[in-house]
This record gives C-alpha cells, structure tokens and sequence, in this order.
C-alpha cells in the first residue's frame, strides 16, 4: 500500500510529531500552540484527520507516527515527479539542475545514486 500524501501543514505537524514521539497528547497540543500557534481543536482534528488516514496512531492519549519523515519526503517526491513531470525522472533532475554549476562532490555523489541503482536491479 502506498505511503499516504500529507499536505504542507500536515507535515509541519509531523516535523513535531517526529522530533518528540512518543507524546503525550497534551504535550503534542502545547508543542502546536508554541510552534504553529494552533489552537487545541485544531491539534486534534489533525490528529483525527492523520489517524483516518493510517498516518500516526492516537492510542491512551499518546500519538505515534506510523509513516517515518523518511517515507512521507518519498511519497511527496514521487506525487511531484508524477504531477510535474508526467512521471520523467531524467525531466525532473534536468530542470532540477537546470544550468546549476554542480561541484565534483555533488555529481559524484548522483553518480553513486545511479551506480546504486543499477545494482539493485
């Protein structure tokens, strides 16, 4: 099953969630009030709204994320490529770069990205 999409303020909520879990829930609430200045109902619809989706657990007044930063960045990344790009990696990594100045560093690094690739095939 794929990694749900989460929205911009989903995520700046995650960001929380991940820095700190497991929390409590009113510790969550004061964490979104400080840093997103949202109000308790607001927490909580995210909560509710994440938790529908499969995206964190609220279990015993503790929530939990059930998809990593890493998994969300990923799933976000693929919709953009999708969405943009009609699916085109090489398209999107072009415009990417798009007459950037890379550093020796940098293209080796991509180039050990495509090496990896090939190898997993």
């Amino acid at each position: 099953m794929p990694t749900p999409r989460i929205n911009n303020s989903e995520f700046r909520f995650c960001e929380i969630l991940w820095a700190n879990e497991p929390i409590s829930s009113t510790e969550l609430i004061k964490l979104c009030k400080e840093k997103l200045e949202w109000n308790k109902s607001t927490t909580y619809t995210i909560i509710k709204r994440l938790s529908d989706r499969g995206i964190v657990k609220f279990e015993d007044k503790m929530v939990t994320s059930l998809v990593s930063r890493e998994e969300a960045r990923k799933a976000e990344s693929i919709a953009v490529v999708d969405r943009t790009f009609a699916g085109s990696l090489p398209g999107f990594v072009a415009t990417f770069v798009g007459g950037r100045q890379l550093s020796e560093d940098e293209l080796d690094e991509l180039q050990a990205i495509i090496d990896g690739c090939r190898k997993d095939r």
